[in-house]
């Protein structure tokens, strides 16, 4: 693929996602975000084909037979075509059902990075879904393998503690972060910054947009542009794709409140905590006009074994990651 000559001396946080990877760089509060997304479909290779991509410098590489088209050219493209973009990740972890998947994402953490020189990365990583980490531990030892590659020091951490990290400082980083991804919800309760719980749960804006393309007949690639852009979580209005989302949307928010709960129930070192905490949501499933109002609903109907102080949506919720991650690289 293309490759940029980017120097990148500072430090780096790199929130390796489903839908988008994110790096975020800077020092003294001073954060710049870069962003691709994480995807691909491929075009039947032609010499003017692949002369027209480099032309418009598109992102791409040539495999045989076919040109792969990645990151943020890959979603203008699948639009144009009316198909739908091929993922390299699945529920927060490399696909195992795409034979493209390592080759892609390390193409695109290649291209945001550039070449380093022995700097420290901290790289997201998910929670266990019910306890199974043999598949993340193997994701985690790939995108690690990728970035020592690169001439990077990486670090793994889990996401919910890199929003904790991102998001909490004014509460002295004890409080819960959730990361509302594509592909999962992550969870961290933290107490001076030591993750106390971590889990996540495979509902997540993934299941939004395939479940509403199931029942509208869409594809689900125009359901994430549709959730995006204009969607307001306000309850069935008569469109069919304002209702789909919202059915699966509040699918979605009751699976998390009652997993939140669970996992708090049944920890069985619960910390005491001498005053409420904060909860903050992150991600772009979190997003949406409407979502933060269902979320706190659904904590009053599921009330949690802790006191909140607050419950908030992130300022910058597609950067509270990559930012959360590059906060222990400054230590």
């Amino acid at each position: 693929m293309s490759k940029t000559d980017q120097e990148t001396p500072q430090p780096v946080g790199l929130d390796v996602g489903t839908s988008r990877i994110v790096v975020a760089r800077g020092a003294e509060k001073k954060y710049k975000y870069e962003s691709q997304l994480n995807a691909f479909l491929t075009l039947p290779h032609s010499a003017l084909a692949e002369s027209l991509l480099q032309r418009e410098n598109v992102f791409h590489e040539v495999r045989g037979a076919e040109i792969v088209v990645a990151g943020n050219d890959a979603s203008r493209f699948a639009e144009v075509f009316h198909v739908e973009t091929r993922r390299p990740m699945a529920s927060g972890i490399l696909n195992p059902q795409e034979p493209y998947s390592l080759a892609v994402v390390q193409s695109i953490i290649a291209r945001m990075l550039g070449r380093g020189e022995g700097q420290k990365v901290f790289f997201s990583v998910p929670a266990p879904v019910m306890g199974s980490d043999a598949a993340i531990s193997y994701h985690q030892a790939s995108i690690s393998r990728m970035l020592t590659d690169l001439g990077y020091v990486p670090t793994p951490i889990a996401e919910g503690l890199a929003v904790v990290f991102g998001e909490l400082a004014d509460s002295n980083f004890s409080g819960i972060g959730i990361s509302c991804g594509s592909g999962l919800c992550n969870v961290c309760m933290a107490v001076l910054s030591v993750p106390v719980i971590s889990f996540s749960v495979p509902k997540a804006g993934d299941f939004i947009d395939n479940q509403a393309a199931l029942v509208t007949g869409d594809i689900a690639l125009r359901m994430r542009m549709q959730k995006e852009k204009a969607f307001y979580m306000n309850g069935l209005i008569g469109d069919r794709v304002h209702d789909a989302l919202n059915v699966f949307y509040q699918e979605v928010v009751a699976n998390l409140v009652e997993a939140l709960r669970t996992h708090i129930s049944s920890a069985q070192r619960l910390p005491h905590f001498d005053q409420s905490i904060p909860l903050v949501l992150s991600g772009g499933t979190a997003m949406p006009k409407g979502f933060l109002e269902h979320f706190k609903k659904a904590l009053r109907e599921n009330e949690l074994p802790v006191k909140l102080s607050e419950v908030r949506v992130s300022s910058d919720p597609l950067n509270s990651t990559a930012r959360g991650a590059l906060m222990p690289t400054l230590c």
